[in-house]
């Protein structure tokens, strides 16, 4: 196959990394090459920017670092150290797991103390023995490995989930495994348990998201499946569960018409109402946003076609026009109801859908954020616990009080809600106020 089917590729994005080097090529193919070949380090991904036709292969990607927007550079990062599973053995397991099963971290593979090491980065340097993560360079039957911390114990095994064993589709809104540790170790808390955190994500308040015994599940939009932990000291954390290889069927394929809100529309409709075209999901210019097709594999991102990927009236896009963040599409109703739900504004909507950020006081923000700004979850609206209140969707119909997602019903000064801590009644949102400018 292609040597770039092995990248994952974000337009728009530059990371920032010190351990890079600089060539010059005419394409992309030829960074990747660059990129292969590289002796300096182990190179995670590449960038290459198309006006100046410079390549940087870089020892870092964009889990390991921070990204900003860069309009003329395309970022290429290696899949096989995006996966946080193993396939097999994990003889080729390249995550970023630096603890054994038992919680110890990992020694460094390029140290000596407390254990002189059998295997090192110069003695196996196709066996990706960077930092203290865990490996299988000596194709060991029971899994990936590292040399730990503890003087009393030379080595021990990882806890590296299979890649075809419990995962997940999309974001994990429909995931009923049983995995119940969260990405850092720690055991999660029943979901009918209020100790040591008292919560208001309870069967009774959300029946059909499958809240059973303290298994990880996704209730509430997040990018993955979390739990409730049972450490005083760390109220929620996401879990590690890999996603599956194979995406669930789409209805909508095609289709030059939706249906509902067309949330499943697949068609290839690519230009707003009033005639802007779209800007490509993948890129991050003229408007910043956080609907990145990588985290969000099954809501259609491709190319700049209309979507509805957070339950909108209907299909819409960011536009390419630097004055209009978004608008909704020229789609026609598959019932044939457009005109009526088309007629309704024929003047731009300029409300951020972006996770990221609101406009003026946020009352028309429309975003799934539901953290607040010190790191609670948000209470569903509709839930009464662990707080009475009158803030309901039947109260405030115009103000989208879906779920427990941040909005701004009453006109404070920017979006909030209230808390599934009994002990903080409600919160403003960790949310930034939108650069009404275009970003340079």
């Amino acid at each position: 196959g292609d040597i770039l089917d092995d990248y994952l590729r974000t337009d728009g994005v530059w990371i920032l990394t010190r351990n890079k080097q600089f060539y010059k090529t005419d394409n992309e193919k030829e960074c990747a090459e660059k990129c292969e070949a590289e002796r300096n380090f182990n190179c995670r991904a590449f960038l290459f920017t198309r006006k100046k036709l410079q390549c940087l292969t870089l020892a870092e990607n964009a889990k390991m670092t921070v990204t900003f927007s860069s309009a003329d550079a395309v970022l290429y990062e290696k899949k096989i150290y995006l996966l946080q599973c193993k396939k097999g053995i994990g003889k080729d397991y390249r995550g970023m797991e630096a603890k054994t099963r038992r919680g110890i971290p990992c020694q460094k593979w390029a140290e000596k103390t407390p254990h002189n090491p059998n295997y090192t980065p110069e003695k196996h340097p196709n066996a990706g023995l960077d930092e203290n993560y865990c490996r299988n360079p000596d194709g060991d039957e029971k899994g990936p490995w590292c040399y730990t911390t503890d003087p009393a114990t030379r080595f021990d095994y990882c806890n590296i989930p299979e890649c075809d064993g419990q995962c997940m589709q999309c974001n994990g809104e429909d995931y009923h495994g049983e995995v119940s540790r969260t990405e850092s170790g720690l055991e999660c808390q029943r979901w009918d348990a209020q100790e040591p955190h008292m919560h208001g994500f309870t069967l009774k308040h959300f029946p059909e998201k499958d809240l059973k015994m303290n298994y990880c599940r996704n209730p509430d939009g997040e990018l993955r499946p979390w739990c409730f932990t049972t450490s005083p000291t760390k109220r929620w954390e996401y879990c590690n569960i890999p996603r599956c290889t194979t995406h669930p069927p789409v209805s909508g394929q095609g289709s030059q018409c939706f249906s509902g809100k067309g949330e499943d529309y697949r068609g290839r409709i690519a230009t707003t109402e009033s005639g802007n075209a779209c800007q490509n999901w993948n890129t991050q210019f003229p408007h910043r946003h956080g609907w990145i097709p990588d985290r969000y594999p099954c809501k259609g991102l491709e190319e700049n076609y209309c979507r509805n990927p957070d339950g909108e009236k209907r299909p819409w896009c960011y536009t390419t026009n630097s004055s209009v963040w978004w608008e909704y599409c020229a789609i026609p109703h598959c019932d044939g109801t457009e005109q009526a739900i088309a007629g309704m504004s024929n003047v731009p909507v300029q409300v951020p859908l972006s996770e990221e950020c609101y406009r003026g006081k946020g009352q028309s923000y429309r975003g799934t954020a539901s953290i607040t700004a010190s790191g609670k979850k948000c209470q569903a609206w509709n839930s009464m616990f662990p707080h009475r209140h009158e803030k309901t969707p039947e109260r405030f119909p115009n103000a989208d009080l879906r779920d427990n997602y941040c909005r701004n019903p009453d006109g404070d000064t920017s979006p909030w809600c209230f808390t599934t801590d009994p002990s903080t009644t409600w919160e403003y949102c960790n949310l930034k106020k939108c650069d009404d400018h275009t970003q340079e």
